[in-house]
């Protein structure tokens, strides 16, 4: 085994989590995503020695599983219906009314966030969710930085419109790695 394929695994493990996190937001389904996220760890370690030391290790991850994704949702289109997990009423769930509520508002915003045009809804996980920086995250998706921040402008807009959150006057100057 080479330091490469070595080093690339150890990262991997670590990086898992995360990287199931967001196989799950594209998808929304936790089997699809486990296949998903299998796919790009046979990607990536059959790929180590095109990783470049001492760049993000997790926005290469990203970009392996989002090109995966793509082609998947492409190979669908000719595969057919599958199942939706929220419809499952035999799944079970805790019980009361204050997980009935937690519950409750964990779907409006999921179905929110669902409801974002796909464009939206990538670039809302990699920089609210995975912390990517704008740079970061245009990077992933091949595409200009400002596209990314008008992208992740309409999705807050959208789901603040959705939540029934009303606009405030005052704007942030802050934003992520931006250097002008």
């Amino acid at each position: 085994m080479s330091s490469a394929v070595k080093d690339v695994g150890e990262r991997l493990i670590a990086f898992l989590p995360n990287l199931r996190r967001f196989a799950i937001s594209l998808c929304g389904s936790r089997d699809i995503a486990d296949d998903l996220v299998q796919a790009a760890c046979e990607r990536a370690l059959a790929s180590a020695e095109r990783f470049e030391p001492g760049t993000r290790f997790d926005a290469w991850m990203f970009r392996i599983l989002r090109n995966l994704w793509i082609d998947q949702v492409r190979k669908q289109k000719t595969m057919g219906v599958q199942d939706d997990i929220s419809e499952r009423q035999d799944i079970a769930g805790a019980h009361g009314e204050r997980e009935a509520e937690a519950r409750l508002t964990l779907t409006t915003v999921a179905e929110a966030i669902a409801d974002l045009p796909n464009e939206q809804r990538e670039v809302l996980l990699l920089v609210c969710v995975e912390e990517l920086s704008y740079r970061e995250a245009a990077d992933v998706l091949g595409v200009p930085i400002g596209t990314v921040m008008s992208r992740l402008a309409r999705a807050r807009k959208n789901l603040a419109e959705a939540a029934g959150i009303t606009a405030t006057t005052t704007r942030s100057q802050v934003m992520k790695d931006v250097k002008e």
